[in-house]
């Protein structure tokens, strides 16, 4: 066998975590660009059951697969519970965060150190495009809740989704 697989050779695997409600322009900047560095991305929807959605976990899911179709390596599934033990799971031993702000990287940097303290994973932060450097999903869905053009943030299969959700109240 030869490729990634063959003999001596390991898949490199790595995960980008998030709730994902919506998934953003920013989201998948991050996540093209992990997948051009490993050879299988695992998009980890978080399902927090104390925290009630826009859109529920199965339509995240499905919306993230949409949007992320042409990156053939990209992978989608739903994780609760500690990131270390989805990475666990699968092998993946690297986590790609992207960074919009100073203010992600405190945060962000002893979540890091603490996964690497349990089991070892490792993370690479990634600067955010700065086209993207204040974008979140919780401003996009306040921007579009009060009637706001969130369409150069979002794919248009989210701003779809989005404008029905909102709609419906």
């Amino acid at each position: 066998m030869t490729g990634p697989e063959s003999e001596g050779s390991q898949v490199r695997r790595a995960v980008c975590p998030g709730s994902f409600d919506p998934i953003t322009n920013g989201h998948i900047d991050i996540i093209a660009r992990a997948s051009r560095l490993y050879d299988e991305v695992y998009v980890a929807v978080m399902i927090n059951k104390s925290k009630k959605g826009l859109f529920e976990i199965e339509e995240r899911i499905e919306l993230i697969r949409q949007v992320t179709a042409e990156y053939a390596n990209v992978r989608v599934e739903a994780f609760h519970g500690l990131l270390v033990d989805f990475c666990k799971q699968r092998d993946i031993p690297a986590i790609v965060k992207g960074l919009r702000a100073v203010s992600d990287f405190d945060y962000e940097l002893q979540m890091a150190q603490m996964n690497n303290g349990l089991t070892g994973v490792e993370t690479l932060f990634v600067p955010t495009n700065p086209t993207y450097s204040f974008l979140s999903s919780s401003l996009v869905k306040e921007v579009a809740a009060w009637g706001g053009d969130v369409s150069h943030l979002v794919p248009a299969e989210v701003l779809e989704a989005l404008n029905k959700r909102l709609a419906k109240g």
